[in-house]
């Protein structure tokens, strides 16, 4: 065969191999976000899988579903009761400020009345400046809420069951993902065009990376929020569900994090005449909710390699921008391999 004849052969082969690739994502783009979630949770829950495997030699199958129903006990069904309740408290609340049943400047004059006379005299001038453009402001804000959730209450039906669909894909890939995990990573490297010694490297470095990421930062958050969401419930705040999801999201941010919702809410408490419930919040707050992420993410991290704060927020924020809900996860993953895959190539320049 000549060497023009194998360069076209090898173009066309390339040609059909990049458009049959493009069609096969066409088709599973709809479930992208189960397919992802898949993928995150057989590489956290892989050690389990193995550790039962132990427990059961030769029996791959009952050890994969065992681990695939640990993983929606333990996992999927509490998020999806936790989204749920939050979807509810988020319409109840724009619901209420739509019929004005709360009213920012009724509540901001209970408020002040509640107060010393210096704490007032220090909010008369927010009263009479800023006060109209915050209610302005917060009210374009809950009337573009309250359309966009009762545009998703329409369609409530659909997003339903798109939604249990793809809980179902995501179990049941998560199934074939735990059994024949290895086996498909060993078919993901032989088509990767490197030397194996830096495909072992890459798939080292990113499993290493994504489960610092996964476990060290999205797993701190849940527990800093559920805290926060708590500890607000149980002293009768409102909308302890929303501010709990709210301290998760804060927790990436360095130094303030979680404190940027619970001690503007313990200062309120203090100034209001709610002392204790307000002292109880600012002990809580500082000495655990701020704070447990100093022991809890070196328990879960251990060795994984962890980014800096820095890089999981910027990425994690442009990932919700790009990907929405799901970039949250994305953005920092490609983050990882971006880091893995640089960290490879500078390594071999130093060969």
């Amino acid at each position: 065969m000549s060497v023009r004849s194998s360069i076209r052969r090898n173009a066309i082969l390339a040609f059909m191999l990049v458009a049959i690739s493009v069609a096969f994502g066409w088709i599973l783009w709809p479930f992208a976000g189960a397919i992802l979630w898949a993928v995150l949770l057989s590489s956290i829950f892989s050690p389990l899988y193995r550790a039962l495997l132990r427990w059961m030699p030769e029996r791959r199958n009952l050890a994969s579903s065992a681990t695939v129903l640990l993983i929606a006990f333990l996992v999927v069904i509490p998020l999806t009761a936790v989204a749920s309740a939050l979807l509810q408290e988020v319409s109840g609340l724009a619901e209420r400020f739509r019929s004005g049943e709360l009213d920012l400047e009724r509540s901001f004059l209970e408020f002040r009345s509640s107060l010393p006379n210096w704490a007032g005299n220090a909010l008369d001038g927010f009263a009479s400046s800023g006060l109209p453009a915050l209610k302005e402001r917060l009210a374009t804000a809950l009337t573009q809420g309250w359309q966009l959730i009762a545009q998703q209450a329409l369609a409530l039906g659909k997003v339903t069951v798109d939604f249990l669909l793809g809980v179902f894909v995501m179990l049941y890939l998560l199934f074939y993902l735990l059994r024949d995990g290895q086996q498909i990573l060993a078919g993901i490297q032989r088509a990767i065009p490197l030397p194996p010694e830096q495909n072992r490297a890459l798939a080292s470095s990113f499993t290493a990376t994504v489960r610092g990421v996964l476990k060290g930062d999205l797993v701190v958050a849940l527990v800093q929020g559920v805290l926060g969401g708590l500890i607000f419930w149980i002293l009768g705040i409102g909308a302890p569900i929303l501010w709990g999801a709210l301290m998760a999201v804060l927790s990436l941010l360095p130094v303030l994090g979680t404190s940027l919702v619970w001690a503007p809410a313990a200062v309120y408490l203090l100034l209001s005449g709610s002392v204790w419930k307000g002292l109880v919040l600012l002990v809580f707050g500082t000495l655990l909710i701020s704070t447990i992420d100093n022991f809890l993410r070196p328990l879960l991290v251990g060795t994984d390699v962890k980014m800096p704060s820095y890089v999981v927020l910027i990425s994690s924020l442009g990932g919700i921008a790009i990907f929405g809900v799901n970039g949250f996860v994305i953005g920092p993953l490609i983050a990882a391999l971006f880091l893995a895959l640089w960290e490879i190539f500078l390594q071999a320049g130093d060969l």
